[in-house]
């Protein structure tokens, strides 16, 4: 690997609410992620999921890519953003919360007004359209307010209990909130996945853990320049 390698990290794709609510910079709007990806194509990048991404990370391929992921499944992700993502010719990676499949954003409960998240029959789209699914534990919990038994059972039945549910291989993990500790390095090892992603800021490395990878955030405000800095530069490793 020999550039580092942007994985884009993305949570809602919709109209942003009001200045001032909670979370807002987590909400990009349909526009602003279409000129994303056509700004992708643009600049010769090629957007892929985790899993298209992944001889790319071990080194075994090369060439100018850029890793696109979701964090948790909202529903807007396939409204919006499927249908932007295939125009372009881009794939990409959806962390699910297995648990919370076909109902609402729990976790955020008295933060924000809850959220639709896909079901069964949007995932399987999802992955007909090319996409990728992985996992995001049962419950969306904190790993580190979790004791280690539990922990280790949210990541590794979550990856079960979608493989099961869509017949399909999930080899990629995110951690909830991005919290997590060295043990839990560990735990999504074990349980089986070959990357795990982060909320860490910065561009991927050849020295990265593939447990512990950082990305890139896209945030409402995220202009087109800053984008360029953030693919492009070390913009974005300096917030790391």
């Amino acid at each position: 690997m020999s550039r580092p390698i942007p994985i884009l990290m993305y949570h809602q794709i919709d109209a942003p609410p009001p200045r001032g609510t909670p979370l807002r910079g987590l909400v990009v709007s349909p526009r602003s992620f279409s000129w994303q990806m056509a700004m992708l194509r643009w600049l010769g990048f090629q957007g892929l999921s985790m899993r298209d991404l992944e001889p790319y990370l071990e080194g075994r391929k090369q060439g100018r890519v850029v890793g696109i992921t979701f964090d948790d499944g909202y529903l807007n992700n396939f409204e919006y953003a499927l249908p932007i993502l295939s125009k372009y010719g881009h794939t990409a990676t959806c962390y699910a919360v297995s648990h919370l499949i076909g109902q609402t954003n729990r976790w955020d409960d008295g933060v924000v007004a809850a959220q639709p998240l896909m079901g069964l029959a949007h995932w399987h789209q999802w992955i007909d359209g090319g996409m990728d699914v992985g996992s995001h534990t049962q419950h969306h919990i904190d790993l580190q307010a979790t004791d280690d038994a539990a922990a280790a059972s949210e990541m590794k039945l979550s990856r079960l209990a979608l493989k099961d549910s869509l017949n399909y291989d999930v080899r990629h993990f995110c951690y909830p909130y991005g919290r997590f500790d060295p043990k839990h390095v560990d735990m999504a090892r074990d349980a089986g996945y070959v990357t795990a992603t982060t909320m860490r800021r910065g561009r991927v490395s050849v020295d990265h853990d593939q447990w512990a990878l950082p990305r890139v955030m896209v945030a409402c405000a995220t202009n087109p320049w800053q984008f360029f800095l953030k693919l492009m530069t070390d913009y974005e490793d300096r917030r790391g």
